[in-house]
């Protein structure tokens, strides 16, 4: 049987299509391994080895960029890479070689030259900072040598690096390869193989690799790598060799049978569930004890808004109590810092934003929903309480409750939503004052704690807590709904937006809403007919005369559009989950038919998951970053949202 995520050699050789297609495997320390299916690097964010340094910078840094093999039979060498370099050239042209390309446990893939068949299989560990590549000889009619060079960077994500001086180009021996460490403050890289083969030390620079990805983004493209040298060993026919790059040394002699083991361990990538399953996982970290969601690859870092929207889909959608319990026992730490006006400890980025909170509470209450409520109740009732009396005694500095119950906040000069993006150091979208979403989390988060405080024998609070609910539930209708029939993205004073944005699906979607059936009906309507694409929400409707659907050119043209009709998939699970709120099962196939969107997204970008945002206008092209929390994480609640319903 075919594996779910494969391609031919068709797809592999035609470079338009090979090069949008990419491999991601990251690990628990937040390292992680990436390049294209056809081993050609388009970012500077690939590399076959990319590891934090915390030590350093705090950022992500390249060390192993990637690895040429070479075949060797007769005295001819067959090179089986793929570089680009300056000025449109492309070279050696190893792809020709590709037969075909599949992703069970790891991504595989084929090459046939002439008699030669050889696999190659990369691996990155979950447990350390060490990738593993496995070369399996399939078939061969003459003697057949193997040749591997490693090309090394030794550099930021966020920069290139170029030929200097300063390189120590020294390779020391170790046992069956050698380890470098090409400049002070970084770790050593340790090469090795498994079966015991030639280094042949012959140091060299390698000029202009070009990055065209980056050149889309208005950056710098070109960067030199450093080759100390390569491997050469004989491979015979049903013989495997494995390759090993990490910061350790490791005994050649277990990586074949690591490889075995971490098989079969492996996420099936069998099925779209599965492969949002694998994906899912890919954005843990775990750091100084402490658990963390990165909010995506690769260059986020974790945010906390990002965290608690993620949290449901990435864990309870998936069956996984006890994976929301790790990582919201370092969340607690930091909504405790907040609510107690303590600096916050854990690495948890953004936690000063006023949304924050009502982001919390909600994820909470997902908890409360999928868990026993006695639990809930246990672990988390006190950090509710202090959250909402925070937010009721106006302790935020940027988030006031106004005598109308509503929560007001300012963003005019700073941008305080998930609409964040700014220019020349001011919001692009200056979303200010009564913000649609804060005030639908506000009163969702009321009537939440009302029945919690009802369940803990707490009668008294719960009904002045409804009383305030009750009181927000009429603002929010007087000061939102319009005559149009959808709801105003904010309010501030005299300045009214009447811009159609998604923003208004949050009233929609959370379990309690404070429009009517009615108004909730309409609002959905207009949602469906301007913003809804197979790839999610537009961010601004394209009657709007700012709506700018493309996120592409250089930096100040994305800034500009991020948030300005750009598609986003994290929004389609509430638009979802609104929808069959409002048409209940007959909503089923619609849904249904939604879903198919993202599936062939799988094939695309980082494979088996799903990338930032995409264009809102036709062909839909997927941007920004490969593979994105909050989409993988939506996409996965609307599955099971899906499943239950389909089970009532």
């Amino acid at each position: 049987m075919a594996a779910f995520i494969s391609f031919d050699n068709v797809k592999m050789t035609n470079l338009r299509e090979s090069l949008g297609k990419e491999i991601l495997c990251t690990n628990d320390t937040g390292a992680y391994c990436s390049t294209t299916i056809v081993g050609c690097n388009t970012r500077k964010y690939h590399g076959l080895l990319v590891v934090p340094m915390p030590e350093m910078d705090n950022e992500l840094h390249v060390l192993l960029s990637s690895l040429d093999e070479t075949v060797i039979q007769h005295g001819a060498e067959f090179n089986l890479a793929l570089h680009k370099y300056q000025g449109d050239n492309w070279s050696p042209n190893g792809h020709k070689y590709i037969r075909s390309f599949e992703w069970r446990s790891f991504p595989t893939t084929v090459y046939r030259i002439g008699g030669v068949l050889l696999q190659k299989e990369i691996h990155f560990r979950r447990s350390e900072s060490r990738v593993i590549i496995r070369y399996t000889l399939l078939d061969a009619h003459s003697p057949t040598t193997l040749r591997l060079s490693p090309f090394l960077a030794y550099r930021s994500t966020r920069t290139f690096t170029h030929r200097n001086d300063q390189l120590n180009g020294t390779a020391t021996p170790v046992k069956n390869g050698v380890k470098m460490c090409l400049y002070p403050g970084y770790p050593e890289i340790f090469m090795q193989t498994n079966k015991k083969a030639e280094f042949v030390s012959k140091g060299d620079w390698y000029m202009g690799f070009d990055y065209p990805i980056e050149r889309e983004r208005g950056w710098e493209s070109n960067e030199d790598l450093y080759r100390p040298g390569y491997f050469e060993m004989q491979i015979k026919k049903g013989e495997t060799i494995c390759f090993s790059a990490g910061l350790s040394e490791i005994q050649p002699n277990t990586l074949k049978r690591i490889m075995d083991i971490d098989q079969t361990n492996a996420e099936p990538m069998d099925s779209f569930y599965n492969c949002l399953n694998r994906a899912a996982l890919q954005f843990h970290l775990h750091k100084n004890g402490e658990h963390y969601i990165i909010a995506g690859y690769p260059w986020f870092k974790c945010r906390a808004r990002d965290l608690f929207v993620s949290m449901p889909g990435l864990t309870l959608a998936l069956g996984r109590k006890d994976r929301f319990e790790r990582y919201m026992q370092t969340a607690q730490k930091a909504l405790l810092s907040i609510v107690e006006d303590r600096p916050v400890e854990v690495e948890i980025y953004e936690t000063e934003q006023p949304d924050t909170l009502l982001w919390a509470l909600w994820c909470i209450m997902q908890y409360y929903r999928r868990a026993d409520h006695k639990r809930a109740i246990e672990l988390y009732g006190d950090l509710v309480d202090k959250m909402m009396d925070y937010i009721k005694t106006n302790r935020h500095p940027n988030l006031f409750l106004h005598d109308n119950g509503l929560l007001y906040s300012n963003g005019r000069e700073k941008p305080v939503t998930w609409m964040n993006s700014t220019h020349e150091g001011h919001p692009v979208v200056p979303r200010s004052g009564y913000i649609v979403e804060f005030n639908a989390l506000w009163y969702n988060a009321l009537r939440f704690y009302a029945e919690m405080l009802v369940e803990r024998g707490r009668d008294d609070e719960a009904e002045r807590i409804t009383t305030l609910a009750n009181k927000v539930e009429r603002s929010f209708q007087y000061v939102f709904v319009n005559d149009n029939g959808y709801l105003y993205d904010y309010v501030d004073g005299q300045m009214v937006s009447w811009e159609v944005r998604p923003n208004m699906i949050f009233a929609i979607a959370l379990d309690y809403s404070p429009l009517t059936r009615e108004q909730r009906k309409k609002a959905l309507d207009v949602c469906t007919r301007e913003l809804v694409t197979p790839k999610g929400l537009r961010s601004l409707s394209p009657k709007s005369g700012g709506y700018r659907p493309y996120y592409a050119g250089i930096q100040w043209e994305r800034d500009n559009n991020y948030h300005m009709g750009t598609a986003w998939p994290w929004l389609t699970g509430l638009y979802l989950e609104a929808y069959l709120k409002v048409h209940k099962m007959s909503g089923l196939s619609f849904i249904e038919r939604q879903m198919v969107g993202f599936e062939e997204e799988l094939y695309y970008h980082a494979l088996g998951s799903i990338p930032e945002m995409f264009d809102g206008n036709p062909p839909f092209h997927g941007r920004g970053a490969m593979s994105f929390a909050m989409n993988v994480a939506s996409i996965l609640r609307a599955i099971r949202l899906l499943d239950r319903n389909r089970e009532s």
